[in-house]
């Protein structure tokens, strides 16, 4: 059986970010499932505002065709992605803006999104853990860009006391829920075509 390549992310920066420790632990498992991890940072991408001027004028930034080119060299992709006024982060959603784009070899929009498999997840302070954010985000990425998004999803409630000293989940109903999470997209991104 093929090995999937698996790319993660987290819609965030804030030092100490929940969300980048849940990004870290779900790449823990996915490799633990057999999977090649690639795991990236959006502060290693820095993109302006989506601006259908610029984009007339400057065509996609050198980091938004990098983006596109990480995410179509992928079957699977896990978002760990912060809630911001019940919706998705600006960082993330400018990124996704970006990344749906038509290439510069004439691909159309959403292309980078087609043919693979993603997987949300969140983890905030409050006790939903983030779960209206993660309905956007499942708005964005499914109406908006046509991706597959599996219905699983991993949403982690009081997140400053939720990972213990080794950044694993403490609450073993949430762990299951990731490995869950891990094995579906692991075996779905199997079945997806190679870039």
């Amino acid at each position: 059986m093929p090995t999937p390549k698996i790319l993660i992310m987290a819609g965030s920066l804030r030092a100490g970010s929940h969300n980048a420790r849940l990004a870290a632990l779900a790449a823990k498992e996915f490799a633990l499932a057999d999977a090649d991890v690639t795991r990236i940072s959006l502060a290693d991408y820095p993109l302006p505002l989506m601006d259908a001027d610029f984009l007339a004028s400057s065509g996609l930034p050198r980091q938004a065709v990098e983006l596109k080119a990480m995410l179509t060299a992928h079957q699977g992709v896990f978002i760990a992605s912060p809630e911001y006024s019940a919706s998705v982060s600006p960082l993330l959603k400018n990124a996704i803006d970006w990344m749906s784009r038509p290439g510069e070899r004439g691909e159309p929009s959403y292309a980078s999104f087609k043919g693979r498999v993603f997987a949300v997840g969140s983890a905030a302070n409050g006790a939903a853990g983030g779960v209206r954010g993660l309905m956007a985000l499942r708005q964005v990425l499914e109406l908006g860009c046509g991706a597959l998004v599996i219905p699983e999803q991993i949403n982690v409630g009081r997140a400053a006391e939720a990972f213990d000293d080794m950044d694993n989940l403490k609450d073993e109903n949430l762990a299951t829920a990731l490995k869950t999470l891990v094995r579906r997209v692991v075996e779905l991104a199997r079945l997806m075509p190679r870039a």
